[in-house]
């Protein structure tokens, strides 16, 4: 069986405000190519589908168009909803997709998954666990304990879960398993929401144990191995999500497998929509509009870090914006203006009102704010306290 290990598409996701939407149908036909040219059997979709869990009606659109065209021929789709995913949203049309050979798992169920193979017969069992949080498993892991303890609980509950499932397995049939969270040692980016409060969330790989041929996760956008018993992979996001990513290669897991057999993963690279890359001009606004007039990173978001001696005028960050129309962010730079890295400490120790002059900066990209904006804001802030005060006073 031929089986393609894909997952956090986040259809609907924008970057900051810019949508991503063509991007996403264009990586959706490019994998709809892959599963034909390869002749995939099987599709692991390993969870988050979409961005959020109200997603806006062309991204459900594309995921029915996606599904419909990923299950032709006969071959199956197996997805899991993630913990950006609506999970009743996620399974709400599978009674009229299942008998295609789709198969919808919204929240965390003791049934194994079953699909079976038309060009060779070959069954495949999954244990599919999509994103198990306290809620979605209606348990309470861990009382009153602090974050150790809940990660053991939690970590110990996933294990559980994932045994139950793979109780299905049988030394005739090929055997998957498939979830949505972090698991330690697994490396993060930014654009991944955190699905744990500090590392309560975390799942140990000994929770994987379960003798599954390959092991398909879903969360971290960054395509990697995570060391412990078996094949335990994380796709990866399709697209870049965040400046984070700047840099990564995408890709999607292939894998040829028959039972009892070791899996032997190929990666296949995509090469669907814009890359996400970082200038950094020290040259100030010269160098920059040099690199635009050169065509440099023809068709990328950028996030622009530019030195400057002088604070920008609006003017300038229109000028800019209207050269190139993937500057994303414009972060001024000037000589021995504190990094971005600036501690808490020496921000406590600032007034309030030049606080609120360095955010402004940053905010319109080194612009100094007037006297009657900063007045302006500093009488509303002495209002807000006041109206604390007096709902103190009442208590």
């Amino acid at each position: 069986m031929r089986i393609l290990h894909t997952g956090d598409w986040h259809l609907g996701r924008t970057l900051e405000g810019r949508s991503r939407l063509a991007e996403q149908e264009q990586f959706l036909d490019e994998l709809v190519q892959i599963v034909r040219e390869e002749q995939v059997d099987l599709i692991l979709m390993a969870g988050d589908v979409y961005d959020s869990v109200n997603p806006p009606a062309a991204a459900e659109q594309l995921f029915y168009e996606a599904a419909a065209r990923l299950s032709e021929d006969g071959r199956h789709l197996a997805v899991i909803a993630g913990n950006h995913d609506q999970p009743e949203r996620v399974s709400s049309v599978s009674p009229l997709v299942s008998s295609r050979g789709i198969s919808l798992t919204g929240l965390p169920t003791n049934q194994a998954v079953r699909l079976r193979a038309g060009r060779t017969g070959e069954e495949a069992v999954i244990a599919a666990l999509p994103y198990p949080s306290e809620a979605r498993l209606q348990e309470l892991l861990a009382g009153d304990g602090d974050e150790q303890e809940l990660r053991l609980a939690y970590s110990a509950r996933v294990g559980q879960l994932m045994k139950q499932l793979a109780s299905s397995f049988r030394s005739d049939t090929i055997n998957l398993a498939m979830s949505h969270l972090y698991v330690l040692g697994g490396l993060e980016c930014d654009s991944e929401r955190p699905i744990q409060v500090g590392g309560a969330y975390t799942v140990d790989p000994s929770a994987f144990q379960i003798g599954a041929q390959y092991t398909a996760l879903g969360h971290l956008h960054r395509p990697q191995m995570v060391k412990g018993e078996g094949l335990i992979r994380y796709s990866g996001s399709p697209l870049a999500y965040s400046f984070s990513e700047a840099g990564q290669a995408k890709s999607v897991m292939l894998l040829d497998l028959k039972p009892g057999e070791l899996a032997q993963p190929q990666e296949i690279f995509l090469h669907s929509g814009r890359p996400l890359v970082k200038w950094s001009c020290r040259g100030g606004l010269e160098e920059v509009h040099r690199w635009i007039e050169e065509g440099r990173d023809a068709g990328a978001f950028i996030d622009l870090e530019i030195s400057l001696t002088e604070a920008m005028s609006m003017g300038d960050i229109g000028m800019l914006r209207k050269s190139r129309e993937g500057l994303v962010h414009i972060r001024p730079v000037y000589p021995g203006s504190p990094s971005i890295e600036e501690s808490m400490a020496e921000r406590s120790q600032m007034p309030v009102d030049e606080l609120f002059r360095k955010f402004y900066q940053r905010q319109s990209g080194g612009a100094e704010p007037g006297e009657e904006l900063v007045r302006l804001f500093m009488s509303l802030l002495a209002e807000d306290e006041a109206v604390a005060a007096g709902e103190e006073d009442a208590e």
